[in-house]
């Protein structure tokens, strides 16, 4: 089955400013989709890793993309069809809580079984 990494925008206001219920579905929602075996995460500190020609590993703390949003989650899901995984996360704590949810298709490099 297609699998889809998703990347959750969203900050505490859009979420604080969201009816309670809306969000409870949500987090209900998440809920189904982990017991059902997607991966999920909350977005912890990340570090830039950089090794230029494999000469020398350089760190960086801090995000290297930047957002409107801050990134609030990830996950792993399968779906059928990207409509299909659209459906998915079109309920899920970012997407109804003023934030975005980015969905991308995981694509097997040449050669990968």
């Amino acid at each position: 089955m297609p699998q889809f990494i998703t990347i959750g925008y969203g900050d505490r206001e859009g979420y604080d400013r969201t009816a309670k219920t809306v969000r409870d579905a949500a987090h209900a929602h998440d809920e189904v989709l982990q017991k059902s075996g997607a991966l999920m995460g909350i977005a912890g500190l990340p570090v830039q890793v950089r090794n230029h020609e494999a000469k020398e590993v350089q760190t960086k703390d801090g995000p290297y993309m930047a957002a409107q949003l801050p990134v609030a989650g990830f996950a792993v899901i399968e779906a059928p069809t990207m409509a299909e995984a659209i459906e998915m996360v079109s309920k899920t704590p970012c997407a109804v809580a003023y934030g975005v949810v980015e969905v991308w298709p995981l694509e097997q490099p040449s050669g990968a079984a």
